[in-house]
């Protein structure tokens, strides 16, 4: 009886089987290019856009090295001369073509900044930080795209979900039977073909700019402790406060120099000079008998 039943149950499988239906193992022999075929105009985008955001990832790893962006031989030559207070040769030494660098171009743009402000180098750790803040814009270029079409891939896979699942609810209403089957597993491949593919685009791309931010970063910090470190001569230098004249005789600082010269009068000469307020009382008469005799 159980035989009876089994080949019963068998027969009742085969009969309710669609006959357009394909077997298994030939739906599971589909090449990843039947799939993205499978997932329409818009899986052609997302593979489009995966080849992209694959260059960009190459490009930020070639890049983002901590040997191309601060080279050693740039921050010893750039040491050497700013000890020496050369801000002229150091601002050519970074315009060089061998020297171009991250480094270089903030020390040789903070440095040309300062020495064109009227505050000469007491501006020169601003100038720095103002350069700091260009170049590190330009690092994040690169990441900012792969940041974009992190962002852009999962709604480009909804997009294509919801063309998929509009075609499959018009196939519903309109066909029936096994052309109804066959037209609504084509619009559910397309939804979900392009799901995958918006998801597998993003993911990578996500970790990728997460990756390359903190990466940049880093190499920031590191690159304003290493430019403050080689300026430190100049801006040493700039804030020194003026040398002081030597104190006199009497203590105050200049001594003769801070003082004119006050030529000295003899005494004789000041009692020559004294003039009575009044004129001298004495015997009158005598004088004037003096006088008339």
């Amino acid at each position: 009886m159980n035989t009876t039943l089994q080949l019963a149950l068998l027969t009742l499988a085969q009969t309710d089987a669609a006959p357009g239906a394909a077997p298994a193992s030939q739906v599971s022999g589909r090449s990843a290019l039947q799939f993205i075929a499978a997932g329409g105009p818009i899986s052609y985008l997302l593979v489009t856009l995966s080849f992209v955001a694959l260059a960009l990832i190459v490009a930020n790893v070639l890049v983002l090295r901590r040997e191309r962006l601060l080279p050693l031989h740039v921050q010893s030559g750039l040491e050497n001369l700013l000890a020496q207070r050369q801000v002229a040769q150091a601002v050519r030494f970074c315009q060089t073509e061998e020297n171009q660098s991250f480094l270089a171009s903030i020390v040789g743009g903070g440095l040309s900044k300062a020495a064109k402000s009227p505050y000469g180098m007491l501006d020169l750790k601003t100038a720095i930080e103002d350069a700091g803040s260009r170049e590190v814009e330009r690092l994040e270029r690169i990441n900012h795209w792969i940041g974009i079409i992190a962002a852009v891939g999962p709604m480009l896979g909804l997009l294509g979900t919801v063309f998929g699942m509009i075609g499959a609810f018009a196939t519903i209403g309109s066909l029936s039977g096994v052309q109804r089957s066959q037209e609504l597993s084509t619009y559910m491949s397309l939804a979900l073909v392009a799901t995958a593919e918006g998801l597998i685009v993003a993911i990578p791309c996500t970790v990728a700019f997460a990756v390359f931010r903190r990466r940049i970063e880093a190499i920031a910090t590191e690159a304003g402790d290493v430019a403050e470190r080689l300026v430190a001569p100049v801006m040493s230098q700039a804030a020194a406060p003026p040398p002081r004249l030597p104190a006199g005789p009497s203590g105050v600082p200049g001594g003769p120099l801070a003082r004119p010269a006050v030529a000295s009068t003899p005494p004789a000469a000041v009692a020559a000079a004294t003039v009575p307020l009044a004129p001298a009382r004495g015997n009158t008469g005598s004088g004037n008998g003096g006088a008339a005799s």
